[in-house]
């Protein structure tokens, strides 16, 4: 039964998440609140997970999250969900719009899909900002203790390494995870 839950629930994500692999992330976040098959915290670690590994970011996810659900079984058939609706949409979307492409209603759907687009990432962008780099749940007496100042500084480098120096995503990736791992040995997350 979880198996099709899984199929069913990665599906309308990837059916809905127009825009790509980072607009299935409030998908996720939905998912995993309403099943219980994930936490915000693992949410976080999907996303990083997805993000430095090869592949497409919402397929990867889909992978994480499905295998988290109900392991490799599970991983194969969120990956299945989520990509299934992206094959049958293009194949028809690919039979229909060699004919209709120069329509004025075509040509409108996505001038009105773009932001759609946009807003979904912002809002996952927008989520994971808060849930990496602010507490809200827990304020403490001190407000400013509620902001994980580590994390701020070492996505602030990175914010500037990235628009200073054009190096492959994979150098930041590799660069911020030895950081991560001797800023644990060093006790510096709090």
């Amino acid at each position: 039964m979880i198996f099709i839950r899984l199929f069913c629930e990665l599906f309308k994500a990837g059916l809905f998440a127009v825009g790509g692999g980072l607009a299935t992330l409030p998908f996720l976040q939905e998912i995993g609140q309403s099943t219980g098959w994930f936490s915000q915290q693992d949410l976080m670690d999907l996303i990083a997970i997805s993000e430095s590994t090869p592949g497409a970011i919402g397929v990867n996810a889909a992978t994480y999250s499905g295998f988290h659900a109900s392991g490799v079984a599970g991983g194969i058939v969120a990956t299945l969900g989520l990509v299934a609706p992206s094959i049958i949409v293009i194949i028809l979307v690919s039979k229909v719009l060699e004919r209709f492409k120069e329509s004025s209603l075509v040509q409108h759907i996505f001038y009105g899909l773009r932001p759609a687009s946009t807003g979904l990432i912002a809002a996952a962008g927008f989520s994971v900002v808060l849930a990496t780099l602010v507490s809200v749940t827990d304020l403490p007496s001190d407000p400013a203790g509620a902001f994980n100042w580590f994390g701020i500084v070492l996505a602030a480098v990175l914010y500037v390494a990235i628009k200073k120096w054009n190096r492959h995503p994979v150098m930041y990736i590799a660069a911020s995870a030895a950081v991560g791992i001797a800023a644990g040995y060093l006790n510096l997350f709090g």
